[in-house]
Order: C-alpha cells, then sequence, then structure tokens
C-alpha cells in the first residue's frame, strides 16, 4: 500500500489546502491521520488516485510531500498482537516511521506500518502479511 506524508509548518488551514487540492482533482481519501508536534503539523494519507494525489499535492506551497510504501499486517484482536509485531522489529533494528490502525473487526485489525527498510520489514512481518 503506498501512502503519503505530508509535513509542514503547524498553521490554520494546512488541512483545508490539503484536502481542496485533492477534491479540486476528484481524489478521494481513503484513510487520513493529522498530528502535531510543536511547530510542525504532519499528515498521512492513503487515496484512491495516488499519482495524482502526489501531483496535486507537491503543487502546494510550503508542504514537503513524500512518497512511502506501507506494509498492510492482520492481528488478531488482542492484547498483545502489535507488542509482539513491534519486538520483531527491535530485534531486526528496523526503524518504524509510521504505524495505523487502518481498519478494525471484532476479531483482527489491519496495521499498516512504513519502515526505513521495507524489503527486511516484508520478512518479519510475512505470516500477518496483507499487502
Amino acid at each position: 500500500m503506498k501512502q503519503i506524508t505530508v509535513v509542514s509548518a503547524n498553521r490554520a488551514g494546512v488541512l483545508a489546502d490539503v484536502t481542496g487540492a485533492l477534491a479540486r482533482e476528484g481524489i478521494n481519501i481513503d484513510t487520513m491521520d493529522a498530528e502535531t508536534f510543536g511547530d510542525v503539523g504532519v499528515l498521512i494519507l492513503s487515496v484512491d488516485r495516488y499519482d495524482a494525489a502526489l501531483n496535486a499535492l507537491r503543487a502546494l506551497p510550503g508542504l514537503r510531500v513524500i512518497s512511502e510504501e506501507a506494509i498492510v499486517i492482520r492481528l488478531h484482536n488482542e492484547p498483545g498482537a502489535l507488542a509482539r509485531i513491534a519486538e520483531r522489529f527491535r530485534e531486526a533494528g528496523i526503524n518504524l516511521r509510521s504505524l495505523r490502525f487502518i481498519h478494525r473487526e471484532d476479531d483482527y485489525g489491519l496495521v499498516a506500518i512504513a519502515t526505513e527498510r521495507t524489503e527486511e520489514a516484508l520478512a518479519l512481518v510475512r505470516d500477518v502479511l496483507v499487502a
């Protein structure tokens, strides 16, 4: 799964700028997370038309737009499931760039993970890999 990370100054209107640019191009947002860290704002999103979204967002001034490949895994909806996966990454010395729960049912959850070393990370989670 591809995801887009947008980094900007933490200012009023960034979300309106991003969502407006996508709307003008007819791009649907599948998932989005937004956080601020002091003076910095970060949006992580997945969309239905990835390349068009990258072009639309890169045309906006003052934003850093990063393209990333995310690994989607399926975990049992139980205490410790994510901890067991996190331990695999720690033991392999692989840092996570982002982690998002993208869907949750009674029995399982889908989690999107972006790492610094995607190919190695894929091997670590092959048993729970969705995409």
